[in-house]
């Protein structure tokens, strides 16, 4: 473990960008010793054994190209979608922009999801309200720079239909007058309201937008939780330089059955000052 930590401290240290896919994590087999029990705790599992596989499968040619973007993944694990099988399967994603104002990071996450998959598109994408100061009210600001690319996606085929998450019915009603692509879901957490608010469920009726439940903590990956999972799999690194900027979790659903296929994280994080 020390050589692999050594190497992947020194990649670490000389690159800009951090890749990070976990690949399905159903294919993870006896890398898994345990079930987490929240999302939170399965997202920081799975960086740590992430990043522990990919120490340890670390080249003599990676450590001496030093690239400036490095692909961090669980080789075994990754799954593209067969072609044959596309039109039977749904693959959703959700999109956590973690830290990073840049739009592009939407367009980003979709892409890498698509080529990870080895699919043309996805058929849905959920963005989950993005980061804003304490003591401040999401606003349809907030909202737009983000939904503006997404709809760019759902024009150039890229996704099929996008959603939103824990927006009210002001937020909701304020977000589909504005949009030119609407919303077709807007997933609602019940753990801080029991049942649906009625007066979400009138607007979401009347413009028929499907209302789904999650349950997602409010911050699924913060900065010091990345940070914490990167120092105590790879202790010969600077954690606090690296910065994740969003987070996508996908899953791949066959349509006929509702059998999960394939589920996992994808992970884009920047040293500061690269």
């Amino acid at each position: 473990m020390g050589t692999d930590s050594r190497a992947a401290g020194a990649l670490l240290a000389r690159a800009s960008t951090l890749h990070l896919q976990t690949g399905n994590l159903l294919n993870w087999g006896r890398l898994r010793k345990k079930c987490p029990s929240t999302h939170s705790e399965e997202l920081r599992d799975c960086i740590q054994k992430t990043l522990n596989e990919w120490s340890s499968q670390i080249s003599p040619d990676l450590v001496r190209e030093f690239p400036d973007v490095l692909e961090c993944t669980v080789s075994h694990a990754v799954e593209k979608i067969n072609p044959d099988e596309r039109e039977e399967m749904k693959v959703s994603a959700k999109l956590f922009i973690v830290g990073s104002n840049s739009s592009s990071s939407t367009r980003n996450a979709v892409d890498m999801a698509c080529s990870v998959l080895g699919v043309a598109q996805l058929d849905s994408v959920i963005i989950a309200s993005p980061p804003i100061e304490d003591g401040v009210n999401l606003s349809l600001e907030h909202l737009q720079p983000y939904w503006e690319e997404l709809e760019n996606l759902v024009q150039s085929k890229k996704i099929v239909a996008i959603g939103t998450s824990d927006l009210d019915k002001t937020q909701l009603e304020q977000l589909y007058q504005w949009a030119q692509v609407k919303p077709n879901s807007n997933q609602v957490n019940l753990a801080s309201c029991c049942v649906m608010p009625p007066d979400l469920t009138a607007f979401a009726k009347q413009f028929d937008i499907q209302l789904l439940t999650h349950n997602d903590p409010k911050e699924l990956l913060s900065e010091a939780s990345f940070q914490e999972a990167l120092q105590e799999s790879i202790p010969d690194i600077q954690a606090h330089e690296w910065v994740p900027l969003w987070l996508l979790r996908y899953s791949v659903i066959v349509k006929s059955r509702g059998i999960i296929k394939s589920k996992g994280y994808i992970l884009q994080a920047k040293r500061r000052g690269s």
